[in-house]
């Protein structure tokens, strides 16, 4: 019986990546990033601030394409939900960060190599933000799950 209820009475531990013993003293420790200051991993809170920013210029900008009235129109979310899209791709494998990550100090790295994110990777990592769920849900290191499965990492930029 102990070995069925061990897993989840385990406590927090049980939720450390295969091969941790121990908790990390901050978030982003694993990762080899610094506790604090640019290069620190961000809180989520700033990372929906950046979201939130991102959203409505694209918003913005998806009203002034629709024809007529745009608050009227039915095809205002379709179209902010692609000006969205291809900012996001764009701007993270050109310039490592959003309009609103920018605002907000944050910016998206490789957590492999010291280099830009790329294209495929801002490609694969916006098309799962568009599901929403895996930003939802985090890692230890506050790491969504488009930002585990690309390989990268938000963090403060200064």
């Amino acid at each position: 019986m102990a070995r069925m209820t061990g897993s989840w009475l385990s406590g927090p531990s049980a939720a450390l990546p295969k091969g941790q013993q121990q908790e990390q003293d901050y978030p982003g420790q694993m990762l080899g990033l610094p506790e604090s200051g640019p290069g620190s991993m961000v809180t989520s809170l700033r990372r929906t601030l950046a979201l939130v920013i991102d959203w409505f210029m694209s918003m913005t900008i998806a009203s002034a394409l629709v024809a007529g009235n745009p608050l009227e129109s039915s095809q205002i979310s379709a179209y902010t939900l692609i000006v969205w899209f291809v900012v996001g791709v764009a701007c993270v494998s050109l310039f490592s960060f959003t309009p609103g990550q920018f605002i907000a100090g944050l910016q998206v790295v490789r957590v492999d190599r010291p280099v830009r994110v790329g294209i495929v990777r801002a490609l694969a990592r916006q098309l799962l933000l568009v599901f929403i769920a895996p930003a939802l849900v985090t890692d230890v290191d506050g790491r969504g799950l488009q930002d585990r499965a690309t390989g990268t990492a938000v963090v403060r930029s200064r």
